[in-house]
């Protein structure tokens, strides 16, 4: 394997602005544009070739399936777009079938990479890879909720007056409607949130903080409203990903992976803080939630599967609607 190549399949906003963020980060040395647009891809990978002399040197091309023989990454963000009014998990019916068929693919030519879903509705999208492929999955890894993270981080770090990096927490579960905000073991560079809240900020408290999670979860429609589509936040979340296995940074994020009794959730891929590394995924962490976070997400997880399930039973193993 080529552990400088990545493949991105799929050049439409979201795809494009990756494949933008990888070149600028230097990290790799090949990239190969597909998609079934042909012409599209020739397109971007010529545009963005045209950025080398300010960078990196490296290649940068349109391919086929067969280009991907020694890629090390593979990352699928083709499928239909979500369309206004429309939840991720209204995409699933449509995508599910696109995923199959690329991920089919993909296998055929490389059995050895990490799969990097990105299209959304992105945790079912990973168990379509995950049963499809049938690659290990640590192999298999859904961008999940590290955006949501972000934003989460973001909205915080803007509320209390201080840098976003220093503000720690989590969103879980689901990319997507009943995703579950982390408060009860935030701090902002180790200081309990409460207690920060008390001690640093005048008009400030956890309660406050709470109602920003209606603004991130509610964050993607609104942007779509306003400009059609999202895709600069997450190409910088997907470069942070490719960014931990390339450099096997053993970095902690909340990408979408299966859990396997995990918070007692079975059989669903969701939106876990993991440790990852050069082979992807090497650890589920259970960090500590209180009640209610730990309800609500048993609830994201089945409402996941039940859009598993609806799917086929192909899709369906080791299910269990109501843990």
């Amino acid at each position: 394997m080529n552990n400088q190549k990545i493949g991105i399949i799929g050049c439409g906003f979201v795809g494009a602005t990756i494949a933008y963020t990888l070149v600028s980060s230097g990290m790799f040395s090949e990239i190969v544009l597909i998609d079934i647009d042909e012409k599209r891809a020739a397109g971007e990978a010529m545009d963005l070739a045209h950025c080398l002399p300010f960078i990196s040197p490296m290649q940068i091309y349109a391919g086929d399936y067969k280009d991907l023989a020694d890629a090390s990454i593979v990352v699928i963000t083709a499928g239909a777009n979500q369309k206004e009014g429309e939840t991720r998990l209204d995409l699933a019916c449509k995508n599910a079938k696109i995923t199959a068929d690329i991920v089919e693919r993909i296998s055929a030519v490389n059995r050895d990479c990490i799969l990097l879903m990105v299209a959304n509705p992105v945790d079912i999208l990973t168990k379509v890879a995950l049963c499809t492929s049938h690659f290990p999955p640590s192999r298999v890894i859904g961008s999940g909720t590290v955006l949501d993270t972000a934003r989460l981080k973001f909205l915080v770090g803007e509320r209390l007056g201080v840098d976003s990096r220093n503000v720690h927490t989590f969103i879980i579960g689901e990319h997507g409607d009943s995703e579950v905000a982390v408060f009860s073991s935030a701090n902002v560079s180790g200081v309990d949130l409460s207690l920060f809240c008390r001690e640093c900020c005048d008009d400030c408290d956890t309660s406050d903080l709470s109602g920003l999670f209606e603004d991130v979860r509610d964050a993607a429609y609104r942007i779509i409203d306003a400009k059609g589509a999202t895709y600069y936040a997450i190409a910088e979340a997907v470069r942070r990903i490719a960014e931990a296995i390339v450099r096997d940074e053993h970095t902690i994020l909340p990408v979408s992976t299966v859990a396997d009794g995990h918070y007692g959730i079975d059989g669903v891929c969701l939106g876990l803080p993991c440790i990852v590394g050069r082979n992807g995924i090497e650890r589920v962490l259970e960090i500590p939630l209180n009640g209610e976070e730990e309800g609500r997400l048993r609830r994201s997880a089945d409402s996941l599967k039940e859009i598993i399930a609806s799917l086929g039973p192909q899709y369906s193993k080791g299910l269990s609607v109501g843990v």
